[in-house]
Formats: structure tokens, C-alpha cells, sequence
């Protein structure tokens, strides 16, 4: 528990063997609950979680988004945080964003990785990819985001009831972020984070998950106008 709201974290996993020993060794005590949801991984990402201490969810379907809705459905605490099990966002930066979110007094609350400090965290590929995807989300929903493509949130679980979440893989992240700026009931606000290079394979195809996700901004803006 942090200053009286109870807090679980959620990692989804696929592979991820190395990192998430790294990143539950360093889990702060105050959390509450940690929801390690495997995407159907082939490696010791399951077992070394459990040994942790940690709950382990299978989700069959493979997608980022798919397994953050399963994650999503079994949390318990009042304040979710998210991150991933590659070691890349910052475990012990958990009671640094719970400190903003609480005096920023946001609902939602996005870790930008912008400035990227460390040189070999992002290639420049992934810098233009992320910086375009964040300037394209920002233009659509008259809302400056610095980094759309983050997947470091804390937030309160309540507002998920007022979200429509229908992405299933990578866009989701985007996802989360529009359906928090666009409703006028929930308070969004943005900090930035230190990040790191990641432990194990790389998952993402940056032109194709790219070219996915502005399609997606899109189809969620005009669906929006439709709606109106």
C-alpha cells in the first residue's frame, strides 16, 4: 500500500526469462499485488515469476493489448502501474511516479521516455518512429503527448470502466492514452522517466507496428467523429 491506496502492477511477458528476474528483484515493497500475464512464452518467464512471489496469467491469444485486458480483469488495487518484463522502464522509479501522480493530482498518469538519456536504449529508427506517432496523436486529439508509444502508466483502476478498449496487439498503448485525453472526467498528466536498454529479443517490427499504429490513430479519431 502507498499513502492509503492499495497498488498492483502489471507486466506482460512473452520470453522474457532474463528481464523479469531483473524487474521483480527490484519490485518495491509497498506494492501490493504483481500480475505477470504470459503471452504464450516458450522460456522460464512463468517459473521464475512465480518464484518471485508474483500472479501468473496465461493468455493463449498472442497481443500486447490482449494481455493487458487480461491483466486488467483480475487487478485488485486501487492504482494499476504498468511496465514491461525486459528490465527497459524503470522498477525502481515506481514510488517516484506514484509521488507525481498523487500531487500532479491526475487519473492518469504517462512515463514518457523523452529526453531518451541513455544513448543505446532507442535506436534513431525508434526516436523518428515514436516522436511521429506522438506528434500524429497529438494533432488528432488537440492534446500534446510526448510519448505515445510508452508502455509506463499509473492510473486509476476505477477509470477503466469509462475506456472502450478494442485494440488487441501493439496499439493498445495508444489506445489507453486517447481514451484518457478524450473524456473530460479524467484528469490526464505526463512525466518523464529514465530508460534503458532491454534485456532478451527484440519483439517489435518498427515499420510495420508503426504503419499499424498511425492506422489506428486514425480509424479511433474518425470513429470518434462518427460518434459526435
Amino acid at each position: 500500500m502507498y499513502k492509503g491506496l492499495t497498488v498492483t502492477v502489471i507486466i506482460p511477458c512473452l520470453n522474457e526469462e532474463q528481464g523479469i528476474e531483473r524487474v521483480l528483484s527490484r519490485m518495491p515493497g509497498f506494492v501490493d499485488e504483481v500480475i505477470v500475464v504470459d503471452n504464450g512464452s516458450t522460456d522460464r518467464t512463468s517459473e521464475v515469476a512465480r518464484s518471485f512471489g508474483a500472479m501468473v496469467i496465461r493468455e493463449e491469444v498472442r497481443g500486447y493489448g490482449r494481455s493487458y485486458k487480461k491483466g486488467f480483469s483480475h487487478a485488485k488495487g486501487d492504482v494499476i502501474v504498468t511496465l514491461d518484463g525486459d528490465h527497459s522502464y524503470p522498477v525502481d522509479g515506481i514510488s517516484y511516479l506514484l509521488e507525481a501522480f498523487l500531487h500532479l493530482e491526475v487519473d492518469f498518469l504517462n512515463a514518457s521516455r523523452f529526453p531518451v538519456r541513455d544513448p543505446k536504449a532507442m535506436s534513431l529508427k525508434h526516436k523518428v518512429g515514436n516522436l511521429l506517432l506522438s506528434l500524429a496523436m497529438s494533432c488528432l486529439f488537440l492534446r500534446w503527448v510526448r510519448d505515445s508509444q510508452s508502455g509506463m502508466w499509473v492510473f486509476r483502476r476505477s477509470i477503466l470502466e469509462q475506456m472502450t478498449l478494442k485494440s488487441d496487439g501493439m496499439a493498445f498503448s495508444e489506445e489507453i492514452k486517447v481514451e484518457a485525453i478524450r473524456n473530460p472526467r479524467i484528469r490526464f498528466g505526463e512525466i518523464s522517466i529514465q530508460y534503458s536498454s532491454r534485456l532478451g529479443e527484440v519483439k517489435l517490427n518498427p515499420w510495420r507496428d508503426g504503419m499499424t499504429n498511425l492506422l489506428f490513430l486514425l480509424e479511433k479519431r474518425f470513429a470518434k467523429r462518427r460518434d459526435q
